[in-house]
């Protein structure tokens, strides 16, 4: 038996030996999935041991598209690899073609289309467990495949991110959780204000002088890598260097040069907007942009991706025009993390990726995690908000402080590479 289907039959059992105590409980029940509540215009119910929830509401939170046929009273979700169909009043549903038996049919309740929760959670391979103290049903859907960028960057003895990533101390290296990142961002480089390219910066970022044993075991494992030029604009100097086109054509033509070694560029650019307004702010927005659209160009000639990471739409950085941003890079990550409270608050994630998504497909967004924000319960929140909102994926900042734990909890949610073979 497959682990995913073991997992969730030892959940299904024990929710099911709960149910008495559910029934007996009374109150409002709630339910989410991956940490995250959904919300119904009908609560679940308890008929005779069995849990009915609203059909729609769950399935749409799971990205399920949903019909319903008025003539034939019968509801279809449809996840891309499974099919059912149900039937109101019928104790035998479908499940891609095949007939499954039911231990309670459908019903229609003010409106809404209940059914059982456990034909439901076998259906689409999801996890269910009760939680008696909470009154609440708890989803875990399964793993989704995406894109999991890992920082390579500021490591040391104690946080190493080749042994975090390797799973043995430099230079041995094995498989460690290389099955769980497929791209890792290597942050080694910088710019000055005149344009110069940097593998030393006074912010700690910096290219190790072995830096091509990471690349050669990158290849090893099957790791994309993506050349990481971070700058900070404490001392004004990214506001110099976005104001002067000499100097920025003098960096584009030095990135162009060093990324023949990687498999793709990523700016991280961080500080710009903090005390603008009005025109001063869209000047600083249309500086960056101008900046990357210069770099976009050659780029895409080099069949190079272009990564950019940028602070939150509902940050206090307002530097980033997020809509004309999409349309010049291939992905972009939105820093959803510094609010000021660990882990990191779900409305405001949440809301930073709704806004993003509004000015760019939400298949070129990653949602970025800040690990020391988080911990392995909320670690799956986060790439939870990913995924029912149809992101790209998630980025990790950083890879030496994502502990055991975490990694766990990731293989509970996405497709490493193990399970696709």
């Amino acid at each position: 038996m497959k682990p995913l289907i073991w997992l969730t039959a030892v959940f299904l059992m024990l929710f099911t030996s709960a149910l008495p105590a559910m029934a007996q409980s009374g109150g409002e029940i709630t339910v989410s999935i991956d940490g995250l509540p959904v919300a119904f215009d009908v609560n679940p119910v308890i008929d005779n041991n069995r849990t009915l929830v609203p059909f729609r509401a769950l399935a749409e939170a799971l990205n399920v598209q949903v019909t319903w046929d008025q003539k034939t009273r019968t509801i279809v979700g449809a996840d891309g690899k499974n099919t059912i169909t149900l039937q109101i009043g019928s104790k035998t549903a479908l499940r891609n073609g095949m007939a499954i038996p039911l231990d309670m049919p459908p019903r229609v309740l003010k409106g809404k289309t209940l059914i059982p929760l456990r034909f439901f959670s076998e259906a689409f391979a999801c996890q269910v467990a009760w939680s008696p103290a909470e009154n609440k049903i708890k989803i875990l859907s399964p793993p989704r495949e995406m894109t999991v960028i890992g920082f390579y960057a500021l490591g040391d003895r104690q946080t190493s991110s080749w042994t975090n990533l390797f799973g043995k101390p430099f230079p041995d290296a094995g498989v460690g959780n290389t099955d769980v990142v497929n791209t890792v961002a290597l942050g080694w480089y910088s710019l000055d204000r005149q344009g110069n390219l940097l593998t030393k910066s006074s912010t700690g970022w910096q290219r190790p002088d072995d830096y091509e044993k990471v690349l050669d075991k990158a290849e090893e494992f099957g790791l994309k890598t993506q050349m990481v030029l971070h700058m900070t604009d404490g001392d004004g100097s990214l506001t110099n260097l976005l104001a002067n086109e000499i100097a920025m054509r003098k960096a584009v033509a030095a990135i162009i040069e060093e990324a023949k070694n990687y498999q793709g560029v990523h700016l991280d650019f961080e500080g710009l907007g903090r005390q603008d307004k009005g025109e001063g702010l869209t000047r600083v927005r249309d500086s960056f942009s101008n900046f990357v659209n210069l770099l976009s160009q050659p780029l895409k000639a080099a069949n190079l991706p272009l990564t950019l990471t940028l602070h939150a739409p509902n940050s206090a950085y307002q530097g980033y025009d997020y809509k004309k941003l999409g349309q010049m890079a291939d992905e972009i990550i939105i820093m959803a993390h510094d609010y000021g409270v660990k882990p990191e608050p779900v409305d405001l994630v949440t809301q930073a990726v709704k806004w993003a998504s509004q000015m760019m497909p939400p298949e070129k967004l990653i949602l970025g995690i800040s690990v020391p924000s988080e911990t392995p319960e909320s670690l799956v929140t986060k790439v939870g908000i990913a995924k029912r909102y149809q992101l790209k994926g998630i980025s990790l900042w950083r890879l030496g402080l994502v502990s055991e734990e975490m990694w766990t909890s990731l293989r509970t949610c996405v497709v490493t590479r193990k399970q696709k073979t």
